[in-house]
Order: structure tokens, then sequence, then C-alpha cells
């Protein structure tokens, strides 16, 4: 069971720089084929700069580490599922911006579940700034620890 006093916990800021070569691999891995992540004069022309793909900010995890995580409230990670991811944009991000990362513990709640019995959800959000230290984004995820195995 998730400890609620976990609420409100941070980790470490982390960098992230946004490098066009990445946000091509990423394009292409999601197949998406939208032009702005592949021509940058079409980009500037229409946007002020090559944008990266809504779910781009989820490769920020390999730019952090232990320290930057809030921790997992106490989760017992053999019986935690991955349950929601949403972003919210407030500014484009650009390649060529260098984000710092910030994430904490929003919130921890409990559910009544079915097959795995009672579920406790970590919910993380992570908020993002670019270089000039304006938010762009605020990732969130919701970590769902089940009350035990899940039955078949």
């Amino acid at each position: 069971m998730a400890d609620k006093s976990a609420v409100g916990k941070t980790g470490k800021p982390f960098k992230m720089h946004v490098d066009w070569s990445k946000v091509r691999e990423f394009a292409r891995a999601i197949k998406d084929p939208n032009p702005l992540y592949f021509d940058p004069e079409l980009a500037k022309k229409e946007m002020g700069g090559i944008p990266v793909p809504v779910t781009f900010l989820q490769t920020s995890a390999f730019w952090t580490d232990e320290s930057s995580s809030p921790g997992f409230g106490g989760f017992d990670l053999r019986r935690i599922l991955h349950g929601e991811q949403e972003f919210e944009f407030f500014k484009p991000i650009f390649v060529g911006d260098t984000l710092t990362g910030v994430s904490k513990v929003a919130d921890v709640l409990e559910k009544e579940g079915g097959r795995g019995g009672k579920m406790t959800l970590l919910i993380t959000e992570t908020e993002y700034t670019n270089q000039k230290g304006e938010k762009v984004a605020i990732a969130r995820s919701t970590l769902i620890e089940t009350g035990q195995a899940v039955k078949a």
C-alpha cells in the first residue's frame, strides 16, 4: 500500500537537450510522417522551428537517473501497472531547446479493483521549463499497484 505522505515529494531536476536526430528517430518510430519533423525549412516557415511530436517528452526517461525520481511511494514493484500518461503543453517545444524537468508525486489514491483487489494509484507530474525558464509542459503519469496478484 502506498504511503500518502509521499504526496509533494520531488526528485532532483534533470536536463534534456532536444536534438533533431532524436526527434526524427522518434517520429519514425511512431510512424508519424508529418514533414515538420523532417524538413527544417518547412518547419521554420510554418512553426518557427522544428516541433517535437506530442508524446516525445516520454523520452525524457533516458535523461533521468534515480535521483530525478520522487520515488514510488512505497509501491511493491512486483504488482505495478502503468495506468495512464497525459501531456499538457503551455508553449511549443522546438529542436535546440534545453528542457529542465522536475518530477513530483502529485497524488496517491485508492480504488476498488476486480481481479487484483484494491488498487492504489500514484500520480506523478513532471514539469518542464525551457532554457528561458518558461513552463512549456507537464507530463502526468499514473502508476497502479494491485492489492494482490491478479487472478486469472
